[in-house]
């Protein structure tokens, strides 16, 4: 595994999925071992979070991070930028209560940071399992078995849909492997999940250009698909955001069938867990 840091400040502006509220981000160069840091400018006292599971709150379909009533929303996608390129130390400073969802991609995270410059440093400590790891929720499973590399395999399952059915996808999560195949993958909803959503107000954010939304058997997007599989591939992106919580770099193949962030949570955890053991 490699590892890098930023060189300068990166600076993002949109608005949030969720809340649609408007924010702006400074993502910035960390000192090693300080992990990645979320700060919310807009809350004088606010504390700040760490980006590690322990921090972990419950949201609706997003990955929430907070501590002592204050939290910041929808965080897997610039989580997984920063995992899928190496950056392990960063601080943020966020002026909003959700990071903006842009294209429903981690892609455009990953051109800035690239634009800005990456150096790399020496990685240290990456742990390694000893034996294979389960969890499982009714028809939701994760494995995690020892490996010399750090890789996924997806399988996601919507039996009910005519468009997605099943799909399948394993990729070693490089710094390369993520730039190309799984970073330009957006999130993605069923129409007749979404629609009440919009409706409650739940998604204040939400629209074709921050995500891909199926309806009977077609994309609604005018544009189609990135991928043929693209949706699989976001829910490595998911994964590779979620279990990025940790908070220290590891190798194991992850197997995953049909899970989502708060099974991606828990299993984050039993890693810690077992790894800390180690």
């Amino acid at each position: 595994m490699h590892a890098f840091c930023l060189k300068q400040k990166v600076v993002f502006s949109g608005r949030g999925l969720f809340s649609g509220r408007e924010a702006t981000l400074h993502v910035m160069p960390a000192p090693t071992d300080s992990g990645i840091v979320f700060h919310r400018t807009d809350l004088p006292h606010a504390p700040p979070i760490p980006a590690t599971i322990a921090h972990v709150q419950e949201g609706l379909r997003c990955t929430v991070l907070g501590l002592e009533g204050t939290s910041v929303q929808t965080v897997e996608h610039l989580l997984a930028a920063l995992a899928g390129l190496g950056i392990r130390n960063a601080k943020i400073e966020i002026s909003g209560p959700e990071v903006p969802i842009f294209d429903g991609s981690s892609l455009p995270f990953v051109e800035k940071f690239q634009a800005a410059g990456l150096e790399p440093i020496e990685e240290k400590n990456v742990a390694r399992l000893a034996e294979p790891l389960f969890w499982s929720k009714g028809d939701l499973h994760l494995v995690a078995l020892p490996s010399d590399e750090y890789r996924i395999s997806y399988t996601l399952h919507y039996p009910n849909s005519p468009y997605l059915r099943s799909q399948y996808f394993s990729l070693p999560i490089q710094r390369d492997t993520f730039i190309t195949e799984l970073a330009p993958c957006r999130t993605f909803s069923l129409y007749e999940e979404i629609a009440p959503l919009i409706e409650k107000g739940v998604l204040k954010g939400g629209g074709l250009e921050n995500g891909v939304v199926i309806k009977d058997n077609a994309v609604l997007n005018p544009e189609g698909v990135r991928f043929p599989d693209e949706m699989v591939r976001h829910k490595m992106v998911d994964l590779v955001g979620d279990l990025s919580l940790v908070g220290f770099p590891f190798l194991a193949h992850i197997i995953a069938i049909r899970c989502g962030h708060s099974a991606n949570h828990a299993f984050a955890q039993q890693l810690v867990n077992q790894l800390r053991r180690l």
